[in-house]
């Protein structure tokens, strides 16, 4: 009998293994990840916060003024009469020259006599530190230097003229011998006792190194016991109205850029004004022109005034600088936009014509980014140079082509980048304070690249 020798192979059962599967799943979704990781942009991202920018805007200015230097006719001892920056009147006496010495020795003996002080000058006298104790306050104790020197100025004008006055028939006597010579205000104005040959300085001709506080110098006439005939004897301001000409920072041109008026507080005085003002660029500098029609008299005698602008701390959306960055974007009139397709969305009508003369319409809606009186601002996803565009209910056509640059931001809340206008209210050399609340712009919390500049529109982004 035969033996079978055929040999049928087992067939094992298929089973589904269910490791194997999500070994395989694992492992095509991290192969993913990593070539997600390697071919998107990486960006350190920041979360915008609300915040504020101190501002630190003091300043020194040049004060400029309507001055007039008055010079003597006469040669000999002069003596003063009025004090440094105080009012007179045209023909009010403000100094004598004695050529020969003899009325100027009684004037110096007379005036160390206090009774020579009439009653007017030592109620004047009175009144003044009154006011002075009335208005007294313990924080502005500094103030008291000031009213010292004036009061001491004050007393020495009221020794001075008591003095001639004591002496009134050797001082006929010596003027009808033409030896003693009394000079006047030549008009009315403000006398002042100092010379520093930025007496013919305006706003017009100023110049950056009359700032240099070190290599300035001046002139007290009042130092002087002789005079020379055609040298200054004293200086007349004629007018109220003078200026104050400051060098700001780019933060502080940026901050005025709009704006036409400024207060101002003096340090001297701790008194706040406001000053209408210009703005001027010399030698890669600004300079703001403050034109002051007041509070000229309490600065008379400085011509160096320490000023500090007041700004309120800025406050708002509070980011760094690098996030900033600038994008082109095609301008288009309003006009041109309407609402179609059943849409509430603004959108425009784009006319293409074929490469075989066939001419289509289509109706597309590219997003705003920005919105002037005229125009809107829209990217170029959905446009291009040269489309030609539709005007609603009229024949016009409009030819895409102009643009503009806008400042901005990529906002990356999505996992992709999108630029968003901003507009800028204060900077300084790190941070920007951002308005809130504009449209087409950022809001509190939104995430931002932090470096604007190494991110390309709609890209996919990855945190560090």
């Amino acid at each position: 009998m035969a033996k079978n020798n055929k040999i049928v192979r087992y067939r094992r059962p298929f089973h589904l293994n269910i490791g194997v599967i999500i070994f395989g799943i694992i492992f095509i979704y991290m192969m993913f990840y990593v070539y997600s990781y390697f071919t998107s942009t990486h960006i350190s991202v920041y979360e915008v916060v609300h915040g504020t920018i101190a501002v630190n805007n003091s300043y020194t200015g040049l004060a400029l003024r309507n001055e007039e230097i008055v010079t003597a006719e006469y040669s000999g001892d002069v003596n003063y009469y009025r004090k440094d920056a105080s009012k007179a009147g045209a023909g009010d006496l403000v100094y004598s020259v004695d050529t020969d010495g003899s009325i100027s020795r009684q004037i110096s003996e007379a005036s160390e006599n206090a009774a020579s002080i009439n009653e007017e000058s030592l109620e004047n006298l009175e009144k003044d530190v009154l006011e002075y104790i009335n208005g007294y306050q313990p924080q502005n104790f500094y103030q008291i230097y000031t009213f010292k020197n004036d009061l001491n100025a004050e007393i020495s004008e009221a020794l001075s003229i008591g003095a001639l006055n004591s002496i009134t028939d050797a001082v006929t006597a010596a003027e009808s011998n033409a030896t003693f010579h009394k000079g006047t205000a030549v008009k009315d104005g403000i006398v002042v006792y100092y010379t520093d040959g930025f007496e013919s300085v305006t706003p017009e001709n100023f110049t950056p190194d009359m700032f240099d506080e070190p290599s300035y110098s001046k002139i007290n006439l009042k130092d002087r016991t002789k005079i020379e005939a055609g040298s200054a004897a004293y200086k007349i301001i004629t007018d109220e109205n003078w200026n104050l000409i400051i060098p700001v920072s780019d933060d502080t041109k940026r901050q005025l850029q709009d704006a036409s008026t400024i207060r101002i507080k003096f340090k001297k005085d701790n008194t706040v004004a406001r000053a209408s003002f210009t703005a001027e660029e010399k030698d890669g500098t600004t300079y703001l022109i403050l034109s002051l029609p007041h509070s000229m008299i309490r600065f008379a005698s400085d011509r160096y005034v320490e000023v500090e602008l007041l700004f309120e701390e800025e406050a708002g959306l509070k980011i760094p600088n690098s996030a900033i960055t600038k994008k082109d974007f095609f301008t288009v009139p309003m006009e041109y936009f309407q609402k179609g397709n059943n849409s509430k969305v603004d959108g425009i009508i784009v006319r293409k014509t074929e490469k075989n003369g066939n001419i289509t319409d289509s109706f597309v809606t590219p997003d705003i980014y920005f919105a002037t009186e005229y125009s809107y601002y829209v990217d170029g996803a959905e446009l291009a140079d040269g489309d030609v565009i539709l005007k609603p209910n009229s024949s016009e056509t409009y030819t895409i082509h102009e643009t503009a640059k806008l400042e901005g931001i990529y906002c990356i809340n999505k996992g992709y980048a999108v630029f968003r206008q901003i507009d800028v209210i204060y900077q300084n050399a790190e941070y920007s304070i951002i308005r809130s609340g504009t449209e087409y712009g950022i809001s509190l919390y939104d995430h931002i690249a932090l470096d604007g500049n190494t991110v390309t529109e709609n890209v996919v982004v990855k945190n560090k």
